[in-house]
């Protein structure tokens, strides 16, 4: 008889770490993780990526969600970040010739605070100087002086007038309505009867006399408007020496502290000319200010001195190397900034202080990393990231009015530059459709960083594991683990990853398992107290030394984890326990001893999402004459995907390969999962409903004891699966429930053997002998342990020996040959001998 498949060792079964590999008590020992542990691949992409300056070298980080993409690469930015020098300070001031476009200002780290606070100090004694300046004495006599100039010009202008007008016999009178030359004899007024008395020739010369002293009048009024006019001018000249008087001492202070810097020497001179100018708003307050002050004020509805203020957008200050952001909220407006609005008598208002920095604009000269699939889901977001990147200048523009879809008045700021590191975090498919679909994105983000959910276990490795664990627990002040639990945490990492010689990099599952072990870990350890509160939980909140007792516990044990393990399990697997109770109550038809013709036990994983699990399901198989081939009843249902059909049709080139080379098969087969009302897909059931459908044809029972697992090629080589814990775990649960024989087992591929780290009570059954997990390369080793049969060599001859499955099989075939061909001999005989029509 062939060799039957070999059984593996309980030491084979789940990879153990050895907790004297460790030269540590516990964590508390250990220094914090400083590097990125389990990704070189994407380190060496980060490195590359930060390195270079050249424009369009930002980063896609794209993994797996849970493998701590977002955290390691912060953490590794802040720790290139440290020793980069600072970036600098932003701030948007007032531009007094136009006031829609806001000028922005760019200085060291720290300057433009100094800045706001000057410019807030030289407003505030401003607002002192100026009036005293114009309350002085010499203002008052020098404006008298000008006024009484003006006074006596006119007066002598006047005076001069009369005379004149008195000369041409008219008296001169001032009305309301301006210069009125009125007739006059001998100074007094003439009456209306005397002017009718006059004849014709007196009339006209009177007539001529009043026009050419009217054209003197106007005259005189012309001097007297360049008089007044020259005096308004000598008022102002006289104000704006005042007001520069007044400022230019305190101007000139700010001046010497900032003389490095051109542009704030230019914006202090624009400020300080619109201070002169509107100088009447620092003497007399804003109803002595002119009116497009006034309308400012209006706008902003602020302080009459708003327009001065220094609207410090970015205060780098407190930084300590490059800025490292992460807009976890991407919109729009986060991004790019805002210019906010203000209902003001029943209109939307803005003015440059309303201008809000983005995201962008604080991580301008350090690194900005953003979630790529909500900012995708953001109108707007996504374009208005690609314009900055493209434009290196970060410009704050509305999106209602760039699509006009609102007539606000709005600002222009001035364009910030932009340079900045953008990282980019996401899901893979994201990154491929963007790199098929955009054709910005290859230029602007031309490195990959690719995190991958495995990395190698070795000893270095388990050591890197070790210190990640002391870092959690630093982190939050927990207690630490003992070298034991250390070693169960990096057992749990090869189960994550599902194989015995790679530990998972999904560090955010491992944390949860650290912190849920340390939780544990303290409410056993800490008897409660009277108030329902733990010792440790007030400890640890009042950042109290541990306590030298007896019965505290020093540490995180394995047994905690494996604790925090078996209750995370608790808490997810109900769907599971409903399935093993309804197999126990005989709902779900799944025999666990005795044996069957063309039915068998098959493995699948279900995943709800938090959780997934291994649960048996019944293969069963039926044969008979015909030429259908292999049907699927899922494939005819549709209630199977495409790689189920693949590995379906796969099981009809297995049966011509292996009996169809002397002659045609004349089959027809159906195989189906029992009692499966879902949707099936996977060819990792194509090893199992070969071994039904064999089992159908040769007649030859099939050990229900047994479930499997595999998938299978036309060679009838076995080919690794995916899941093979979950499903092992699966049927032995299945099993326990239903008492455990000692014969039961799984039969799964041999290449899954390294897979496998599987929980420590099956370790525990297969070490007693009362469960099994026997591994195969070829589907004859399988025959051999399930039928009891040998499976048998073709000879030369091309004829399996007797006594085999294969010759059953073939034998078989052979009779629905037979009954096909005697079917068809009768069907023609029956048609000869039907009468011909004419």
């Amino acid at each position: 008889m062939s060799q039957l498949p070999p059984a593996l060792a309980p030491d084979q079964l789940r990879r153990a770490c050895d907790p004297k590999g460790f030269d540590f008590e516990t964590t508390a020992s250990l220094p914090n993780l400083q590097e990125v542990l389990g990704q070189p691949r994407a380190v060496a992409a980060l490195e590359f990526g930060v390195g270079m300056a050249s424009h369009g070298f930002n980063l896609f980080a794209l993994g797996l969600p849970g493998s701590g993409k977002t955290t390691l690469i912060r953490e590794y930015l802040e720790r290139r970040a440290i020793d980069q020098p600072i970036p600098p300070d932003l701030c948007y001031v007032n531009n007094f010739k136009d006031a829609r476009r806001p000028i922005a200002l760019s200085f060291p780290a720290g300057h433009a605070h100094e800045l706001k606070r000057d410019v807030d100090a030289v407003i505030d004694e401003l607002r002192t100087a100026i009036p005293k300046a114009f309350e002085a004495k010499e203002y008052e006599n020098r404006h008298d002086e000008i006024m009484h100039e003006m006074e006596t010009g006119v007066a002598e202008e006047f005076a001069r007038l009369e005379q004149h007008v008195k000369k041409g016999g008219f008296h001169l009178m001032q009305t309301p309505g301006g210069m009125l030359l009125i007739p006059a004899t001998n100074g007094r007024p003439v009456s209306e009867a005397e002017l009718e008395a006059l004849n014709e020739e007196q009339r006209n010369k009177l007539i001529q006399v009043r026009e050419r002293l009217g054209e003197d009048v106007e005259n005189s009024l012309q001097r007297k408007r360049e008089l007044e006019k020259t005096a308004r001018e000598a008022l102002h000249q006289l104000d704006t020496e005042t007001a520069m008087f007044a400022t230019q001492r305190i101007a000139n202070e700010v001046r010497e502290r900032h003389k490095d810097y051109a542009e704030v020497l230019t914006y202090l001179d624009a400020l300080q000319a619109d201070v002169i100018e509107h100088v009447d708003l620092f003497r007399k307050g804003p109803e002595g200010a002119g009116q497009n002050v006034l309308q400012a004020l209006a706008a902003s509805g602020e302080s009459p001195f708003a327009r001065y203020q220094v609207n410090l957008l970015v205060d780098n200050r407190e930084l300590k190397g490059a800025p490292v952001i992460v807009e976890t909220n991407p919109t729009y407006h986060n991004l790019i900034g805002r210019i906010e609005h203000k209902a003001l008598l029943g209109a939307m208002v803005t003015d440059y202080t309303m201008i809000k920095p983005g995201a962008l604009h604080k991580a301008n000269g350090g690194y900005l990393i953003i979630p790529v699939r909500e900012c995708l889901l953001s109108p707007f977001a996504w374009d208005g990231l690609k314009r900055a990147l493209k434009d290196r200048a970060v410009r704050i523009e509305e999106p209602g009015a760039q699509l006009s879809l609102v007539s606000t008045v709005t600002l222009d700021p001035q364009p910030v530059p932009l340079d900045v590191k953008v990282i980019l975090i996401g899901h893979p498919i994201i990154y491929y459709l963007l790199n098929a679909y955009d054709e910005d994105f290859q230029k602007l983000f031309k490195v990959k960083a690719d995190f991958t959910t495995q990395m190698d276990r070795t000893l270095e490795a388990e050591r890197s594991y070790a210190l990640f664990v002391s870092t959690i627990t630093h982190q939050d002040n927990s207690l630490p683990f003992d070298r034991g639990a250390v070693a169960r945490v990096v057992e749990y990492g090869s189960r994550l990853a599902g194989d015995q010689d790679k530990l998972s990099t999904r560090f955010g599952e491992i944390t949860d398992l650290i912190r849920e072990a340390a939780h544990r870990a303290s409410q056993n350890s800490y008897p409660e107290r009277s108030d329902g509160r733990s010792s440790t939980s007030l400890r640890f909140a009042q950042n109290a030394p541990v306590a030298e007792s007896k019965d505290a516990l020093q540490a995180v044990t394995a047994d905690d984890v494996k604790a925090a393990e078996d209750a995370r399990r608790f808490r997810v697997d109900l769907i599971q326990e409903r399935l093993q109770e309804a197999i126990a109550k005989g709902t779900l038809l799944i025999e666990t001893t005795g044996s069957a013709v063309g039915r068998v036990n098959g493995l699948s994983v279900l995943d709800s999402g938090d959780y997934a699990f291994g649960h048996p399901a019944r293969i069963t198989a039926t044969v008979g004459p015909g030429r259908k081939g292999v049907i699927s009843i899922e494939r005819e249902v549709e209630l199977s995907g495409p790689i189920h059909g693949k590995g379906v049709l796969i099981l009809s080139g297995y049966l011509l390969q292996k009996y169809g080379q002397a002659r045609s098969l004349n089959l027809s087969a159906s195989l189906v999962f029992e009692q499966s009302y879902g949707m099936v897909e996977g060819d990792s059931a194509s090893l199992a409903e070969l071994y039904a459908l064999i089992s159908a044809l040769s007649e030859i029972p099939l050990r229900q004891d047994i479930a499997m697992t595999g998938s299978v090629n036309q060679h009838g080589q076995v080919q690794p699966i995916g899941g093979a814990t979950e499903k092992i775990e699966g049927f032995f649960d299945v099993c326990q429930e239903k008492s455990l024989t000692g014969q039961q087992g799984v039969l799964i591929p041999a290449s899954n053997r390294r897979h496998l780290m599987l929980r420590t009570d099956i370790v525990d059954a297969v070490r007693a002998g009362q469960f099994h997990i026997w591994t195969a390369e070829t589907v004859n080793e399988g025959l051999a342990l399930l039928t009891g049969h040998e499976p048998g060599e073709i000879n030369k001859q091309g004829v399996y020996p007797k006594g085999t499955v294969h010759r059953a099989v073939a034998d078989r075939l052979a009779q629905y040959e037979v009954i096909l061909k005697s079917e068809a001999a009768r069907n023609t005989k029956r048609r000869r001998n039907q009468p011909r029509r004419k």
